[in-house]
């Protein structure tokens, strides 16, 4: 091929370039499997399936202009709930060798059982039971807080860091 007066040969992928390529790719997916943390993925789904359901529930209050529950992993019976559906390898509770996120005050249920009210009652105005919870997976947890005015905060303890984390 001529370009410019210059003569330019099309080069094409040799065989060891090419094994060399999936050589570098194979070690790199292979770092990544043993890696990745397939016990997160619980904590994460449990964390977007409380909030949602929270999320929820206001909206459903707002439009109803009615108090509308979540229940969180029980049901009384009494008024309309939202279930919240979380995976077998979720445990309430926080274990005893992790610390409480700081400026905690320490809960007289929450960290042992892991709820402090397994029902959440929000209201057409915006405001909730005021509450918190903890979940974990043996390795890490999430700390969910509900203020009375509606507002859910979710920290969670990364074993790696060694610290809370806003998640």
């Amino acid at each position: 091929m001529f370009q410019g007066g210059r003569r330019f040969s099309q080069r094409g992928t040799s065989l060891l370039e090419l094994t060399a390529g999936l050589a570098v790719s194979a070690i790199l997916g292979a770092v990544g499997v043993h890696q990745w943390d397939a016990t997160g993925v619980d904590l994460q789904a449990a964390h977007y399936e409380i909030r949602g359901s929270v999320e929820q529930a206001f909206t459903l209050a707002r439009a109803r202009g009615t108090n509308v529950t979540v229940a969180l992993g029980k049901r009384n019976g009494v008024g309309e709930h939202l279930p919240v559906l979380l995976s077998r390898r979720i445990k309430w509770g926080k274990p005893d060798s992790i610390p409480l996120p700081p400026g905690m005050d320490t809960p007289t249920v929450a960290a042992t059982t892991g709820e402090a009210h397994a029902i959440i009652t929000v209201t057409p105005r915006g405001t909730a039971l005021a509450s918190s919870w903890f979940l974990n997976d043996g390795r890490e947890a999430l700390c969910m807080r509900l203020s009375g005015r509606g507002h859910l905060q979710v920290l969670r303890w990364r074993q790696d860091r060694k610290k809370w984390t806003r998640a």
